[in-house]
């Protein structure tokens, strides 16, 4: 890979499990491998963001530690969720003073549902938390976010792998996706909340997979299975497991370039 090329990175959406996008970056960064565009959604629209912001992986990490989803001041009474998302502002306001996309380092691109019109709204520029608290407004927990008279929550509902919007800018792509699935129990559905959960993964996974075909590295930890979207005691884990599975892609792109060439160096 020329160091001129433009390079695009689709960062999916998947709770706490986003946390593994900022152990990939890391891989990523450790072979030069740096994107000029960035395109994310939900949890992947957060790090997408920040790194975008020019934060680096530790900063970012350090952003999901301290970031509590569930403080009782969060709540809500008079919205359409259990958590008021309009509450998570001052959080992201911290990191991004400026709000606005012109701010930014890298070219962002944040995706979010249209509750009402039913389709995949993308953020460019303008304004920059809101539509970064919308794209990650997951329904039914978080409440969705008004935008310009327009209803948004979160972008995994119809896009979980958001790769349209760098793909005509991008000569190579990188995608990671957090949000692997498996079949459950019955015996795993004990509150509402286990029901929601599913529900997405059902309709945010197969979407997903017919857009790996688009990119050039596939970064797709299926060890995080084993880890909820919500539950935040495994960061240190889920990040290793995102660096490690990125290293592991990397290395099987750079050994596949390696044969081609030698391939073409016997042909010639």
């Amino acid at each position: 890979m020329v160091a001129s090329t433009k390079i695009g990175l689709v960062l999916s959406g998947g709770g706490y499990k986003g946390v593994a996008h900022i152990g990939a970056i890391k891989a990523l960064e450790e072979h030069n491998i740096k994107p000029h565009f960035i395109s994310g959604t939900s949890a992947g629209a957060l790090v997408g963001s920040l790194y975008a912001a020019g934060y680096s992986p530790e900063d970012i990490k350090t952003f999901f530690k301290k970031t509590s989803l569930f403080r009782l001041n969060r709540f809500t009474r008079s919205k359409a969720g259990f958590f008021d998302s309009e509450k998570y502002y001052d959080d992201l306001a911290t990191y991004f003073p400026e709000d606005s996309f012109a701010a930014l380092e890298k070219k962002l691109f944040v995706t979010a549902t249209d509750l009402v019109e039913g389709v995949v709204k993308v953020f460019s520029r303008g304004e920059l938390i809101r539509p970064i608290i919308a794209s990650a407004a997951f329904p039914g927990v978080f409440s969705p976010i008004m935008i310009n008279n327009h209803l948004y929550a979160d972008g995994g509902i119809l896009d979980n792998f958001p790769v349209q919007p760098i793909k005509q800018k991008s000569e190579f792509i990188v995608g990671v996706d957090v949000s692997p699935i498996k079949k459950p129990k019955i015996t795993d559905f004990k509150h509402s909340f286990n029901v929601m959960q599913r529900a997405y993964y059902l309709r945010a996974m197969p979407n997903s997979m017919t857009r790996f075909n688009e990119c050039d590295i596939i970064i797709h930890p299926k060890e995080l299975i084993n880890y909820g979207l919500f539950s935040n005691t495994n960061t240190e884990k889920v990040y290793e497991i995102g660096y490690q599975e990125a290293k592991k892609q990397i290395a099987k792109l750079l050994k596949e370039q390696k044969n081609d060439s030698t391939s073409q160096g016997k042909i010639q």
